[in-house]
């Protein structure tokens, strides 16, 4: 007899001692920062709500629930096969290897290894098995380096997601709460489990869930409350056509493109208060938005100017329609090169969402066209040297690190106009006090390893466009494999080439990740030439990008829109027939001047960009 079974689990009850494997055709792991971001929030956020610092353990077990949905199984002898729900599954195994790895040398350390994998017969086994993903995932589970340069899509994002829940993890939750936290996670967060005999049932569930169960979503909700505020008819109509246009564009652009742009906009314009960083502290009008905001709009629709029908007319056909139009120009500019709102483009290559928010907050729907691009432009370049300041002198700008400082920066420019807003965002640089000059010289790590790559194809491009060339900005930072660019090391990992300045090979090997010891080149060129000794790739950095040409002496010779840059700028360019110490330092200091200058907090009162 065929049977269909429901039941709610705790993840230790979903994990612990069980195997899930996933059928060939639906082994791609696709999940991207944004879902595990909303992950990560919505577990702390809960979590917070009753945990305490003076709270014993045992306080645990009457914190609250929280649901983290439904996943469809299909049991298959003594397997299950996920049908839906692997992506969930997966990033939440990610979360465990990650809090055990995080409390790995702590005295109050909770067992949580038997929900990640099992051991039989001395073989250990991932408790979600595809064969593809196991070698990054023992990597991640011993907390050790893994290259991903050749392997799968799924196998990178995975890594990719790891990076970002060490990123996105709060600190807040790190030291004495953890295994609090983790108690929570295992014991109160549940899921219901949907199983099946067939994969015939099990996808027939699957179908009707998706197709014809599906509730309200809060975009849906929160366009029924306004409509029925707007009692005359005809503008109930047009408001209703307006809105599902409007929509039907932001989806266009991903699944939750919609809710996404309500809840940048809606935090941009009337977020007042956010969290206060301390445990215990209760959700306010940002958290609120981020999880609830058709809610919220209800709750605070005085607050927001909305009481008579004309009002919320307004809102759907004028305000809708104008900051839905302009957050649609900034998902275009963040994918690829729009003249004007080219830093939307570089802080979307750091991965920096937090920007959308503040590039709406001064905006005003009666701005003229000149207007909003001049905020834009002065805003897209004010995150662009502040992630790139915070970058050099080694400071995260992850999202956890950034959220609060970037609310108070949208709430400080919200509907200044362009002349306020660029003196306002200037005097915020100022006040940070970090340049290009207040730490240890720049150099790459594991950690770093992406925005490095993404600093050195700004100089590059910026070098040549300054010279009269085009720029192929787009091509350094492409991912595309056979033709993309990588990070090379000027110097060989040879110590013994070095041994005359160098007493210690580890001494040696700090000093060679100086960034005035890198060069961005294509993949096959590093596969060709990487080890070799200084003098023998020289000839061949003379084919290359204008960086890597102006080590060698013809750079200098019959290239009038390079020489006429290095006189005007006055920039120590130089070549460099041998590259020793003092030349990689010549180097390092050349690239920090050159930094300065396309970093320059001069342009935001200055209106020009680079």
């Amino acid at each position: 007899m065929r049977e269909i079974r429901g039941m709610a689990k705790t993840v230790r009850e979903l994990l612990s001692g069980v195997k899930y494997s996933i059928d060939y055709y639906q082994r791609e792991y696709k999940w991207g920062q944004k879902q595990v971001r909303e992950l990560i929030e919505d577990l702390v956020s809960r979590f917070l709500e009753d945990h305490r610092q003076d709270h014993e353990r045992q306080a645990v077990a009457e914190y609250g629930h929280y649901f983290l949905g439904s996943i469809i199984i299909t049991r298959k002898g003594n397997t299950n096969y996920i049908v839906d729900g692997q992506q969930r599954l997966t990033s939440l195994t990610l979360l465990l290897i990650f809090l055990n790895n995080l409390q790995r040398n702590r005295s109050d350390r909770v067992n949580v290894d038997e929900l990640i994998y099992s051991v039989k017969f001395s073989k250990k086994t991932f408790n979600i098995e595809v064969d593809e993903r196991t070698a990054c995932m023992e990597a991640l589970l011993k907390d050790q380096t893994f290259d991903e340069t050749d392997e799968p899509e799924s196998v990178q994002n995975i890594m990719a997601r790891y990076r970002d829940i060490q990123e996105l993890f709060p600190e807040e939750i790190r030291d004495k709460s953890l295994p609090y936290f983790i108690d929570w996670l295992m014991e109160k967060v549940y899921l219901v489990e949907i199983s099946a005999d067939t994969d015939e049932d099990s996808y027939t569930i699957f179908e009707t869930m998706n197709d014809r169960g599906l509730s309200l979503s809060p975009t849906d909700m929160l366009k029924g409350y306004l409509l029925a505020n707007i009692t005359d008819r005809d503008k109930r109509i047009e408001a209703n056509r307006l809105w599902r246009q409007r929509v039907m564009q932001l989806n266009d652009n991903g699944d939750e493109a919609a809710a996404d742009f309500f809840k940048t906009w809606l935090r941009s314009q009337y977020a007042m208060k956010i969290r206060e960083r301390k445990k215990g502290a209760i959700p306010e009008d940002f958290d609120r938005i981020g999880t609830e905001f058709h809610r919220w709009v209800r709750d605070f629709h005085r607050n927001m100017g909305l009481e008579a029908s004309e009002d919320f007319a307004r809102f759907i056909e004028q305000d809708l329609d104008f900051y839905s139009r302009q957050y649609l120009r900034l998902i275009q500019a963040s994918r690829e090169l729009v003249p004007g709102l080219e830093h939307v483009l570089y802080n979307a290559h750091h991965g920096f969402t937090l920007q959308y928010q503040l590039l709406l907050a001064p905006l005003k729907p009666d701005d003229p066209k000149e207007e909003i691009d001049r905020k834009l432009r002065l805003v897209a370049m004010f995150v662009d040297i502040l992630l790139t300041r915070r970058l050099w002198n080694f400071r995260s700008i992850a999202y956890s690190t950034m959220q609060y400082t970037m609310f108070l920066h949208m709430r400080d420019i919200r509907r200044l106009d362009s002349h306020d807003l660029a003196l306002k965002l200037r005097q915020k640089l100022d006040e940070q006090g970090e340049t290009f000059e207040t730490n240890e010289p720049l150099y790459i790590h594991q950690q770093n390893r992406w925005y490095i790559h993404r600093v050195l194809a700004r100089i590059t491009d910026y070098i040549e466009r300054q010279s009269d060339m085009e720029s192929h900005y787009m091509e350094y930072v492409s991912g595309e494999r056979k033709s993309r660019y990588e990070i090379e090391h000027i110097w060989a990992d040879k110590p013994e080439r070095h041994a005359d300045e160098f007493s210690h090979p580890n001494d040696f090997s700090q000093y060679r990740n100086h960034i005035g010891g890198l060069l961005l080149l294509p993949k096959q060129f590093n596969a060709s030439y990487g080890d070799l000794p200084y003098k023998d790739k020289l000839p061949h950095y003379n084919a290359k990008n204008l960086l890597a040409r102006s080590l060698h002496p013809q750079c200098y010779e019959h290239n009038p829109g390079f020489l006429k840059f290095v006189k005007e700028s006055g920039l120590p360019f130089q070549a460099h027939p041998q590259f020793k110490r003092a030349d990689l330092d010549a180097r390092q200091d050349l690239l920090r001047q050159i930094a300065e200058r396309i970093w320059d907090p001069e342009r935001l009162t200055q209106g020009t960009a680079v």
